[in-house]
């Protein structure tokens, strides 16, 4: 008897060459989807290539701009996922462009191929927040239920893991400044989510093992301070600097000048969403609607930076980890 051999299913990554999107193309792959990156520039996603067979992951050209190339890219998709969104605005990439129009033309691609669909969006998402970041991200929520009302969302808190912007960022400054700034005093609370876990998460979306229809708050095991991540950054690169509060006034101040940079350490846009904790709500908590929903347990800050910030101590991973 001919063993007829099934042809693996094609998920359409958008935003696949960046931090979280390299993660999620793993697991994808490991699974044994065809996975197509759709990305700006696509000959700069040659790095993804290892992660898969030879031929199993395919970048493509898309702008979430530009509706023909969104509609172009998930050709033949089984189902579609967005990673996509931006910290800071720059150019032609505004909020409301990528965040709010990109996730409904994401969306209604989708929708017109019967692709089902996986939208990640940010933990902090409110249509009546004075942050433009996190507006966008709400009504760029609202367009995919109105899109297609079965897709799973996910609001991930601070994500964290080797190329993570946070504490890679911080890490970094500590090697030639004697201080590090606390914005607003330090006790803004976040609940830091390993990239791994949340890779994983989308995964299992895309598996089918994860109900549709319902916005999950995703966030690590432990809720901590701003001033209790840094702390505990500088535990493990093993250095000792001076945490500074930053009054909220000056913050908003330097981040004016500061936002006028390519690559801006800090924006007002920023420095609003920092007033607000950015932790798993309670009605996420009461309705199941967190990470524990998708049979994940998320592992902790303590058990994941040692394994990457090494770098960032005096002799990198040859230095003797001082008693305290």
């Amino acid at each position: 008897m001919t063993e007829i051999l099934q042809t693996p299913q094609l998920v359409t990554v958008f935003g696949g060459s960046g931090f979280l999107g390299r993660h999620v193309v793993r697991a994808l792959a490991k699974r044994g989807y065809l996975v197509r990156v759709a990305c700006r520039r696509p000959d700069l996603a040659f790095h993804l290539q290892p992660l898969g067979n030879v031929g199993q992951i395919q970048p493509v050209q898309a702008n979430l701009r530009v509706r023909w190339s969104v509609d172009r890219a998930v050709q033949g998709a089984s189902h579609v996922v967005n990673l996509v969104g931006i910290l800071h605005e720059g150019g032609r990439q505004r909020f409301s462009t990528v965040q709010e129009f990109g996730a409904r033309a994401v969306a209604e691609a989708a929708r017109a191929v019967g692709a089902t669909l996986t939208h990640v969006s940010a933990l902090g998402a409110d249509a009546n927040s004075p942050s433009l970041y996190a507006q966008t991200k709400a009504r760029g929520e609202k367009a995919v239920q109105d899109t297609l009302p079965n897709a799973v969302i996910y609001r991930p808190s601070i994500v964290f893991g080797p190329e993570d912007q946070f504490f890679n960022r911080f890490a970094n400054m500590a090697r030639f400044s004697p201080v590090l700034p606390l914005i607003g005093g330090g006790e803004t609370r976040f609940q830091p989510i390993y990239v791994g876990d949340v890779a994983e998460a989308v995964a299992r979306a895309v598996d089918g093992k994860v109900k549709g229809g319902s916005i999950y708050e995703i966030g690590g095991p432990q809720v901590l301070s701003f001033k209790q991540c840094m702390e505990e950054m500088l535990e493990v690169i093993d250095r000792k600097r001076t945490l500074v509060p930053v009054p909220w006034s000056i913050a908003n101040l330097q981040a004016s000048i500061l936002g006028m940079l390519p690559n801006p350490l800090l924006t007002k846009d920023q420095v609003l969403l920092l007033r607000s904790d950015n932790v798993v709500s309670k009605a996420a908590l009461d309705e199941g609607r967190t990470i524990a929903a998708t049979g994940i347990a998320p592992k902790s800050t303590a058990s994941i930076l040692p394994s990457y910030l090494w770098r960032y101590r005096a002799a990198g991973q040859f230095t003797r980890r001082t008693e305290a």
